[in-house]
């Protein structure tokens, strides 16, 4: 009987172990974390426009899942086809070793026709929102995958100018899913999430700079070096104090505590003209990055939230 049993068990252990790589394969293809931080502003944007317009999200939630459904297939579409075409340097790159296109685990025709249909699936979600919430994510998905990926990255250092457009229209999607975007709420969180995406992948490219080096990427610290890198990100970080006091009608306690985590991402900064360990710095500036966008979006949407 134990001999009978023995290879069932061995098989049922093989295959939850294809599974598991299965899940990892699909998350690292997908880049789930990238993925999960666009979501959020798409959604804040959604809530605000909700907010601002006194409409309901009992009365919006087919719209409202339309929107998320439809988003989050566009920016899947676009991060799968990013990983499709940057094979060659994701073979380079230590932290990109294991992606599913660099160990064969999925083809890369899988790969590219799963970005395509992503992408298609998406727009049509969107397309049952409003037509301006599908241009934009036509603009976001247009921008990072030609002007980014296959244009700007291995050439440019403004790459990273680029690759935030495409990100920071993320909150316009929700947004106008609603309510026509013409309006000061979505275009300052357009610049919030514009500007604060330049010290975030600064900070990246400093921890990582010897591997995009390898690569041939032009980031900012490869090209300019490290003083310049610095320098940016205090002045990227600076731009962010006033923004806070274009969204008065959020409340004092909102404007108190944005303008807090502000006034500490600055300082942060700052410390790096003296600190001896840059990549400790620049880790330590990459954490505040990405609690502060996740604070300062969920925190917009509680201080919004019906009493």
């Amino acid at each position: 009987m134990y001999k009978d049993e023995a290879p069932s068990i061995q098989k049922g252990i093989v295959d939850e172990q294809n599974t598991s790589s299965l899940i990892t394969d699909l998350k690292a293809l997908f880049k789930a974390g990238v993925l999960i931080a666009n979501v959020l502003p798409v959604l804040t944007g959604f809530w605000l426009a909700l907010h601002f317009t006194e409409q309901s999200f009992r009365n919006n939630w087919g719209v409202f899942l339309l929107t998320i459904v439809g988003s989050t297939m566009v920016m899947a579409g676009a991060l799968i086809l990013n990983n499709w075409y940057d094979v060659d340097i994701d073979t380079i790159m230590e932290r990109t070793k294991k992606r599913p296109t660099v160990t064969g685990n999925i083809p890369l025709k899988v790969v590219f026709t799963m970005g395509i249909i992503f992408t298609l699936i998406g727009f049509i979600f969107l397309l049952f929102t409003t037509v301006e919430a599908a241009i934009y994510g036509f603009i976001g998905w247009f921008t990072y995958v030609f002007l980014y990926t296959m244009w700007s990255k291995r050439r440019y250092t403004f790459n990273t100018i680029i690759g935030s457009v495409s990100g920071a229209v993320t909150p316009l999607i929700g947004w106008t899913a609603i309510e026509p975007g013409f309006h000061k709420i979505p275009f300052v969180l357009f610049l919030i999430i514009f500007i604060f995406q330049m010290p975030h992948t600064f900070a990246i490219a400093m921890k990582k700079c010897q591997e995009y080096k390898a690569a041939g990427v032009a980031m900012l610290p490869v090209v300019r070096g490290f003083k310049i890198t610095k320098r940016q990100i205090v002045v990227y970080v600076a731009c962010l104090l006033p923004l806070p006091f274009f969204l008065s009608p959020l409340g004092t306690p909102f404007i108190v505590i944005a303008t807090l985590l502000n006034i500490g991402w600055l300082v942060a900064s700052i410390y790096g003209f003296f600190t001896k360990d840059d990549l400790k710095w620049a880790h330590v500036i990459f954490l505040y990055s990405v609690n502060y966008v996740t604070i300062l979006f969920v925190l917009m949407i509680i201080v919004t939230l019906p009493i």
